[in-house]
């Protein structure tokens, strides 16, 4: 059975190779504590604050607070009446403005001439 034996040599190279991982381990360790570091892997990242339940009761009343009087606020806007342009503003703007066309036509006509 040439797999059994090939699997046994296997498993000493990878039991060497854990011994070998360990002792580097421990001598890293070792010189961590010589410089006065600590030997226990510490988690990266930022402390997590801890906000107690009355706290947190508060923060979302205060939310909900905000949140009715923003859709107050928009029923409010809704309700108001929209303001209408009168026949007479609307003529006079229409009238302008077939004046400025009519001035950029010319300009061009002179411009083609």
């Amino acid at each position: 059975m040439d797999i059994i034996k090939a699997l046994k040599r296997e498993e000493a190279k990878l039991e060497k190779n854990v011994k070998s991982a360990l002792k580097h381990l421990n001598i890293i360790r070792a010189t961590m504590n010589f410089f006065g570091g600590s030997a226990k892997p510490k988690l990266a990242g930022r402390k997590r604050r801890k906000m107690s339940a009355a706290a947190r009761a508060r923060m979302a009343k205060g939310q909900q607070a905000r949140w009715v009087k923003v859709r107050e606020l928009k029923a409010a806007a809704a309700k108001a009446p929209k303001s209408k342009m009168s026949a007479a503003g609307r003529a006079r703007i229409a009238k302008a403005q077939k004046a400025r066309w009519a001035k950029v036509r010319a300009a061009k006509t002179k411009k083609a001439a």
